[in-house]
C-alpha cells in the first residue's frame, strides 16, 4: 500500500475547464501548474486528472487516440512533465486517468486492426468471424472496415473494446483470458502505465475497472485475475504508484482486484446516494443532507458499513463531493447544508476527493450537451476564480470558451469566497487541516458509530481511539437535537451553527452533545 495514501486529499481536476493560461478558451497543463499554490492552500495533496491524451474528443477525452501523447489542446508531454515535477516539488502527488477498456476509432491500433490483411493488431479488439455475426449481449458496429466482421464496443460508437479475452468463450471469435493475443492487450496497458510512472505521474484512477473480460461471471472472477496481475507490476516495479478504480464494489475491486482505493459513486438507491443525491423518486427529495428532506442516515450505514468492513486493511473507499459524471451537490443543497454534508464527508475513513468548485459552491448549469457530456455538461463548467471576464478562467472571447461560465449575478468565485472567512471555502479547507492534522480522521483511523437511529438526527461518530479519539456529529435538521456519547466532554476543533457539549451527571456517563438546526462538531474526546 503506497504511503502517501494515508494522509491523501485528493482534488479532481477536468483539464479543460480548470484554467486557461494561453487565451485560447480552453483549459490546459501549464494553467495547472500555474494554479498548484491554490490547491495546495485549500489543503488539497493529491490530483486526479481527467483524460488528458490526444483525443478526437467525441467523449471528452475517454476516447484515446494515442496514450503516449498529450492532446495539444492541453499542451505538451515535455508540459505534463513539468507539472508533475512542480506538483512533487509542492509535496501533491497525481494520478493521471487510464482508458483501458476502450480506445477512440481512430488510435493507431484500430486502424491496423480494422485491416482485412491480418497484422499483429486484427485481434487487439474484439472482431466476430463475419459481417453478419453480431456480438450477442453486447452492442457492435458493422459495415465501417475493409474487414468483413463486426467489432464490439465498449460504451459509445466511437469507442472499440479493447480484447482481454472471454472469461468462457463459446463461438471460435472469441478469445480466452491466457490466448497470446488478450495477454497482448494486457502488456500494451502495463506498458502505457510504465511510459507515464516512468515520467513521473504517482499512479491512475481507472475507467470503468469492471469492464475489461468480457461475459464475466458474477464475481468479475476474469477481470479481478487481470488487475491482480498488474498489481503485482505496480508492486514489483513501481510500489508507491496508487491505483483508485471506478467500480463502487470494495468487495470486488479491492479485496479481489487489489485495487488501492475504489470510489463510492452515485449509483441511485446506495448509502452514497441516500446522502446528497437522493431527489428522483415519486417522494420527493429524502437525501440526509437535505435540511427537510426527511433522510434517513440508516440507509447509508447499511450499505456502506459492509463495503468500510470488506475494505479494512486492504484498501480505502474514496467519497467524492461530486465528479465529472455527477450534479453538482449545490445542485439540490444551499451553502448551509453543504457545510454540514462536507464536514461528515471529509471526516469519513477512505480517501476523499474534492471536485474542482465544489469547495466554493459552484452550480450546476442546464446546457447543451458537449462532447458526449450530456446531462453531464453542466457539471463540467469553467472554473470561476475572480469576478470579472468570463470568472477569470480564461482572456478569451466569452464566445469561444469550451463551455459558458455560470451567467448569474451571484456566481461564486474563489476570490469572493477567500475574503468571506463564512464562506464554503473556508469551512472545506479547515476541515482538510484538521484531517491533516489529527491521525484519526486521516483514511484508516478506525470508525465507531456512536449514535444513529431510523429517520433521526443526530448521526454521530468516533474516529480513532484512546486519546486520539476524535468525535463528530451533524445535524442537517431545521430542528435542534442532542445524543449521549461515551466519552466526556473535550475540546472543541471545530463547529458549524451551534454546538455544546457538556459532561453527563455522574462519573464515567460521557457526555451529551446538543446541536442546533444545521449544525456540525468536531472534537477531540476527553478520557
Amino acid at each position: 500500500m503506497p504511503g502517501w495514501l494515508k494522509d491523501a486529499v485528493f482534488y479532481e481536476i477536468y483539464p479543460q475547464s480548470f484554467y486557461d493560461s494561453n487565451g485560447d478558451g480552453i483549459g490546459d497543463l501549464n494553467g495547472i501548474t500555474e494554479k498548484l499554490g491554490e490547491i495546495r492552500e485549500l489543503g488539497c495533496n493529491a490530483l486526479w486528472i481527467n483524460p488528458c491524451y490526444d483525443s478526437p474528443f467525441r467523449d471528452a477525452g475517454y476516447d484515446v487516440r494515442d496514450y503516449k501523447k498529450v492532446a495539444p489542446r492541453y499542451g505538451t508531454n515535455e508540459d505534463l512533465e513539468r507539472l508533475f515535477s512542480r506538483t512533487h516539488d509542492a509535496g501533491i502527488h497525481v494520478l493521471l486517468d487510464l482508458v483501458p477498456g476502450h480506445t477512440s476509432e481512430e488510435h493507431r491500433w484500430f486502424q491496423e486492426s480494422r485491416r482485412a490483411e491480418e497484422n499483429e493488431f486484427s485481434k487487439r479488439y474484439i472482431w466476430t468471424d463475419g459481417w453478419l455475426t453480431g456480438t450477442p449481449g453486447h452492442p457492435y458496429i458493422a459495415g465501417e472496415s475493409e474487414r468483413p466482421a463486426c467489432y464490439m464496443l465498449n460504451f459509445f460508437k466511437c469507442q472499440p473494446a479493447l480484447n482481454y479475452g472471454f472469461l468462457h468463450p463459446i463461438y471460435p471469435w472469441q478469445s480466452a483470458m491466457d490466448s497470446p493475443e488478450a495477454l497482448a492487450t494486457r502488456e500494451a496497458i502495463k506498458d502505457v502505465m510504465r511510459f507515464w510512472l516512468d515520467r513521473g505521474c504517482d499512479g491512475f484512477r481507472v475507467d470503468m475497472a469492471d469492464s475489461l473480460v468480457k461475459d464475466d461471471d458474477e464475481d468479475k472472477s476474469g477481470t479481478c485475475a487481470l488487475w491482480r496481475d498488474i498489481r503485482q507490476m505496480l508492486d514489483s516495479e513501481y510500489p508507491e504508484a496508487a491505483l483508485v478504480a471506478e467500480w463502487s464494489n470494495p468487495r470486488l475491486a479491492i479485496a479481489s482486484a487489489g485495487f488501492h482505493m475504489d470510489f463510492y459513486l452515485d449509483h441511485q438507491g446506495n448509502g452514497y446516494n441516500t446522502l446528497m443525491r437522493d431527489y428522483w423518486g415519486k417522494e420527493g427529495d429524502r437525501s440526509f443532507f437535505k435540511s427537510d428532506g426527511k433522510g434517513n442516515i440508516q440507509r447509508f450505514l447499511d450499505d456502506y458499513l459492509p463495503k468500510l468492513e470488506v475494505s479494512r486493511g486492504r484498501g480505502y473507499i474514496s467519497f467524492i463531493s461530486c465528479n465529472h459524471d455527477t450534479r453538482r451537490p449545490r445542485y439540490s443543497l444551499s451553502e448551509r447544508e453543504l457545510k454540514v454534508a462536507y464536514t461528515c464527508l471529509y471526516t469519513l475513513p477512505g480517501v476523499p476527493f474534492v471536485y474542482y468548485g465544489d469547495e466554493i459552491g459552484m452550480r450546476y448549469q442546464e446546457l447543451k450537451t458537449k462532447e458526449g457530456g450530456y446531462d453531464r455538461t453542466g457539471t463540467r463548467t469553467p472554473m470561476q476564480w475572480k469576478p470579472g471576464k468570463n470568472l477569470g478562467f480564461s482572456e478569451a472571447d466569452p464566445e469561444v470558451l469550451y463551455l459558458p461560465v455560470d451567467p448569474a449575478q451571484d456566481a461564486p468565485t474563489l476570490e469572493q469566497a477567500k475574503a468571506d472567512p463564512d464562506s464554503l471555502y473556508h469551512l472545506v479547507k479547515k476541515v482538510i487541516a484538521i484531517r491533516h492534522e489529527y491521525a484519526s480522521l486521516q483514511a484508516d483511523g478506525s470508525f465507531t458509530v456512536l449514535y444513529a437511529e431510523k429517520e433521526k438526527v443526530p448521526f454521530v461518530y468516533a474516529r480513532g481511539e484512546g486519546e486520539d479519539r476524535i468525535i463528530v456529529a451533524v445535524n442537517p435538521s431545521l430542528s435542534e437535537a442532542s445524543a449521549q456519547i461515551p466519552a466526556g466532554a473535550g475540546e472543541m476543533l471545530f463547529s458549524v451553527g451551534e454546538a455544546a457539549a457538556e459532561n453527563a451527571e455522574g462519573s464515567g456517563k460521557g457526555a451529551v452533545l446538543t446541536l442546533g438546526p444545521q449544525s456540525a462538531v468536531i472534537l477531540r474526546a476527553a478520557d
